[in-house]
């Protein structure tokens, strides 16, 4: 599987390039070159398996040749480990045809647990393979960043820095963020908006003597592989 700029000026990229590449630099997305499909049968099989062999089976095509078949079940193994139910997702039904998913017991109670601590497990396997290190920066209203510096919290590979506006997160958000003891994790508060945040961040993406100095990744949606997660 290769993956390539929405904007067509970019290198094609594997899925460990592009998911440690995050913006092109032509300014696009990285996007996966065609997409995979499922069968009405091949759907139909995933009743009554886990949440961890779903995901497997879900997004083992867009991963391509990155990691072996059983490097990337340890690394979903791993990424939901932590969650506090056995179903990772469970499905609660209310009432007759009514149900709830459950998306609140991943370590920050966010539903974005589901995608920071698989992308985190992705990080460190990808980046230990290769000796490398990186910088991940994001910006954030409240769950994405609690939900990355638990993820990321103590990986030797990686230093992540959130960047989140002073007085308009949760407190629970804030302390979340901001009480972790692991040395590669920081919380910055700007004094400014959300999109303050995001204007920073997108203003370093762009600065490509920067970009490549610190080696910047990000794990927002700009990143194909918190998208798939």
């Amino acid at each position: 599987m290769k993956y390539i700029s929405t904007r067509g000026n970019a290198p094609i990229l594997s899925f460990d390039e592009a998911m440690l590449t995050g913006l092109a630099r032509d300014g696009g997305l990285y996007v996966p070159e065609s997409v995979p499909t499922l069968s009405h049968a091949d759907i139909a099989a995933m009743a009554g398996k886990s949440y961890e062999e779903i995901a497997f089976q879900v997004m083992r095509p867009f991963v391509g040749d990155t990691f072996t078949d059983a490097e990337f079940t340890d690394i979903i193994s791993k990424a939901y480990a932590n969650f506090g139910h056995s179903a990772r997702a469970p499905m609660v039904q209310l009432d007759n045809n009514h149900f709830l998913l459950e998306l609140f017991h991943g370590p920050t109670l966010a539903f974005k647990d589901f995608a920071m601590q698989l992308i985190g497990q992705l990080f460190q396997v990808a980046l230990n393979r290769r000796g490398d290190r990186v910088t991940i920066v994001g910006a954030t209203s409240g769950d994405t960043g609690s939900a990355a510096i638990e993820a990321f919290r103590g990986l030797d590979a990686v230093d992540v820095f959130i960047l989140y506006p002073h007085g308009r997160v949760s407190e629970v958000q804030r302390r979340q963020m901001t009480t972790p003891t692991e040395s590669n994790v920081h919380a910055l508060a700007v004094d400014g908006t959300f999109d303050d945040c995001q204007s920073r961040l997108k203003d370093m993406f762009n600065d490509f003597e920067f970009r490549d100095g610190v080696k910047l990744a990000g794990v927002n949606s700009i990143n194909w592989a918190r998208v798939l997660a």
